[in-house]
């Protein structure tokens, strides 16, 4: 298993990055969240799970190693395969998730497109044994990764919600409202989780 990977980025798209490492460049699918933090050119430390199909082989990146846990903790329940178990760290941070299904709180997981009531029960009946603690705080990410926020946030919050399927006017009206409180120095990661719950209850 590839576990992390350190190199440059030498390449952004909607849905991934290309991480340089060694004269190799590695395909890295990652969160729009994880996106959004990475910037052209720059050193980045990622840690790294490798899905393994038939047909393919894909390398997907987080920001820390345990949103990487649990990316892979959350593919053991049944009809959540990798796409969905990014989509639901895209909507909510690791101790968010952990909380929601600690706890039983399905509005939380039905936010994330992709999850209905039905499913939510049987995410938390699968692992609400298995979650870990929901203590502390959330985690840090690795020092000296190169995972930092770049402006324009409103453009990489746009292209993350592209990447995700939402259409440019979804982005847009989703872009707007958040920014009413987005402040001088936004946290682009929480944007984009607010953004995707609020399309979410608009798709609804």
């Amino acid at each position: 298993m590839i576990a992390s990977v350190r190199g440059t980025v030498a390449a952004l798209g909607p849905d991934g990055a290309v991480v340089e490492v060694g004269g190799v460049g590695l395909a890295v699918s990652c969160s729009p969240g994880t996106l959004a933090r990475l910037r052209f050119g720059e050193p980045v430390r990622l840690a790294t799970s490798l899905v393994v199909r038939e047909d393919s082989l894909t390398l997907y990146g987080f920001a820390d190693d345990d949103e990487r846990a649990l990316f892979e903790l959350l593919q053991n329940a049944n009809g959540v395969g990798p796409k969905l178990a990014q989509t639901m760290l895209a909507v909510h941070s690791p101790r968010e998730l952990r909380r929601a299904i600690a706890t039983s709180d399905y509005a939380s997981l039905t936010q994330v497109p992709g999850i209905g009531r039905k499913g939510a029960e049987r995410i938390v009946i699968e692992l609400r044994d298995r979650i870990g603690s929901i203590d502390g705080g959330e985690p840090a990410v690795v020092p000296g990764s190169g995972v930092v926020a770049v402006a324009p946030w409103r453009d990489q919050l746009s292209h993350a919600l592209a990447g995700l399927g939402f259409s440019g006017k979804e982005a847009a009206d989703a872009i707007e409202v958040v920014a009413m409180d987005a402040g001088d120095a936004p946290d682009v990661s929480s944007l984009l989780r607010k953004s995707i719950q609020l399309l979410g209850r608009a798709g609804r």
